[in-house]
């Protein structure tokens, strides 16, 4: 399930996603940022450039190159601010295409697999031209790489 919400000028997508498999199973993949270019589509040319570490933790900065949109590469630097181990993560924008990314990682128990909650809450530069775009081709954007990624996960683990 896919949602948007809007609040203030910010914007708030949400997705749920059932998985048959075990929290620790979950954990293990999700947390490991290099496993991230394996459920981002191709096109956009996801690299991390910072190394790939094999366990995050508070405090953590991730370099990425990223091509959000068709002909617009950019960098996009991410601090892991909190990690609570097999319950949830967020990864925050400090440099890249928004002018605000704050991304919650959830993970439950529900019977025999886990329900997996993101939950972005994020802000457009550029004031009222920013709101044009997130209705003209952002949101869209956005449900498109959620929507592979939904894809990906079900073909790796269900």
């Amino acid at each position: 399930m896919i949602s948007f919400q809007s609040h203030s000028g910010i914007y708030t997508l949400e997705v749920k996603q059932f998985l048959n498999i075990s929290l620790n199973e979950a954990w293990h993949f999700f947390s490991s940022p290099g496993n991230l270019s394996k459920i981002t589509p191709e096109h956009m040319g996801f690299v991390i450039t910072s190394g790939i570490p094999t366990k995050m933790y508070p405090g953590q900065i991730i370099t990425y190159k990223v091509a959000p949109f068709p002909g617009f590469k950019t960098n996009w630097v991410t601090e892991i601010t909190h990690v609570t181990d097999q319950s949830f993560f967020v990864d925050e924008q400090r440099f890249g295409p928004y002018r605000m990314w704050h991304h919650e990682h959830h993970f439950e128990v529900q019977g025999k697999g886990v329900l997996m909650t993101d939950r972005v809450s994020y802000k457009l530069p550029f004031g009222i031209f920013g709101r044009i775009a997130h209705g003209l081709f952002v949101k869209t954007q956005l449900r498109k790489i959620f929507e592979y990624r939904i894809a990906a996960m079900e073909k790796k683990f269900n």
